[in-house]
C-alpha cells in the first residue's frame, strides 16, 4: 500500500468517511439544523448568550452542588463509557 493510500485511509478512519463525503454530510446537517433553529426563531447569538448564562449560573452554584453534578456525571459515565467501548470494539471487528 502506498503512502498516499495510507494517508487517505487514515483520514477516512479519523473523519468517518471520505473527506468530501464528510463535508457534504456536514453541509446537509448544518442546513437541516439551520432550518430547525430558524423555525424556532433562534439565532447563533441567542445560543451563545444562553450558553454564557448557563456557565454563569453553574459558576455561581455552591461547591456541594458541583460535587453532586460530578457524582451524577461519574454515575452516567459508568454506564456510557463501557457501552461506547463495546460498540467501538464490535464495529472494529465487524469490518
Amino acid at each position: 500500500m502506498s503512502e498516499m493510500n495510507t494517508r487517505a485511509s487514515s483520514a477516512e478512519r479519523v473523519l468517518g468517511g471520505t473527506p468530501m463525503g464528510v463535508v457534504v454530510r456536514l453541509l446537509v446537517m448544518s442546513f437541516v439544523v439551520g432550518v430547525i433553529l430558524t423555525a424556532l426563531d433562534l439565532s447563533p447569538v441567542d445560543l451563545i448568550r444562553w450558553a454564557e448564562e448557563q456557565l454563569r449560573f453553574l459558576s455561581s452554584m455552591s461547591f456541594d452542588t458541583l460535587e453532586e453534578v460530578g457524582a451524577i456525571l461519574a454515575l452516567g459515565a459508568v454506564v456510557v463509557v463501557p457501552v461506547w467501548l463495546i460498540l467501538r470494539v464490535l464495529r472494529m471487528f465487524g469490518r
